[in-house]
């Protein structure tokens, strides 16, 4: 779990914080890490948690009320984010303290969510079976990091527009500790006896709906007027590829 902690928080700051050494970004080159990284968790949400989901024991129709309030919930949250979480800047949008407040609230659930899906390979290895047969949980953890990355840029650019250089960094450390929380948090929750089977199949089910509307919105935004890229297509190709290869064949 130390490892998970590092490497979630280090990449959004990372990724956050070449905003000041990378200003004028190529934002042709920033879509299409967009691309890649939405087409990889588009991929591990169908490979690898929805079938993990539905093998779990849970009533089909339940799981699937989850899963549809997880993807409603995550469009009331880019309402208050305004997109940042899969790489929207625009940053006349953002001006003002109760702006930022709001933005920094959708980031923050967003990502804290998340991070609950990543205490599941924890409880796997406690022996207990939360959600049935276990896959390789490294394409989760890979999904989270490629969506992190370009989302953390996307709201320290948004940040610094309009706001200091230290309280950006503030504010991009805040967000860094989201999805490590929620990696600890359900852990000890699970652990505690607090949080159930039950409770964690909802948590993922939600979350597993955030996924299918962040990276399907990352498509249809990535080819406005659906104008055909080639490059685009290819890069989508490539990200679904590695994540097959990840989950049947990297073990």
């Amino acid at each position: 779990m130390e490892f998970k902690f590092l490497l979630l928080f280090l990449t959004a700051m990372i990724a956050g914080s070449l905003v000041f050494f990378a200003p004028n970004f190529r934002e042709k080159y920033f879509r299409l890490v967009l691309v890649f990284a939405g087409s990889y968790l588009f991929s591990i949400t169908i490979l690898h948690i929805l079938p993990e989901l539905f093998d779990s024991g849970f009533d089909s129709k339940r799981m699937g009320l989850y899963i549809l309030i997880g993807f409603l919930l995550q469009q009331l949250l880019e309402f208050w984010s305004s997109g940042i979480e899969h790489g929207h800047i625009h940053t006349h949008e953002h001006q003002g303290s109760k702006a930022m407040t709001t933005v920094m609230l959708g980031l923050f659930v967003h990502a804290f969510l998340e991070g609950t899906l990543l205490s599941h390979g924890e409880l796997m290895d406690q022996g207990e079976e939360v959600l049935g047969h276990v896959h390789n949980s490294k394409t989760i953890l890979m999904g989270i990091v490629l969506h992190k990355g370009p989302a953390a840029f996307a709201l320290a650019a948004v940040l610094s527009s309009t706001l200091s250089k230290k309280t950006t960094l503030i504010l991009l450390t805040l967000f860094a500790l989201a999805s490590p929380l929620g990696m600890m948090s359900s852990s000890f929750l699970f652990e505690s006896g607090i949080l159930e089977k039950q409770g964690i199949g909802i948590l993922y089910g939600l979350v597993a709906g955030g996924f299918l509307h962040i990276s399907t919105t990352i498509f249809f935004e990535s080819s406005p007027h659906h104008k055909f890229q080639l490059n685009k297509l290819l890069v989508s190709f490539f990200a679904a590829g590695l994540a097959i290869l990840s989950e049947f064949f990297l073990k």
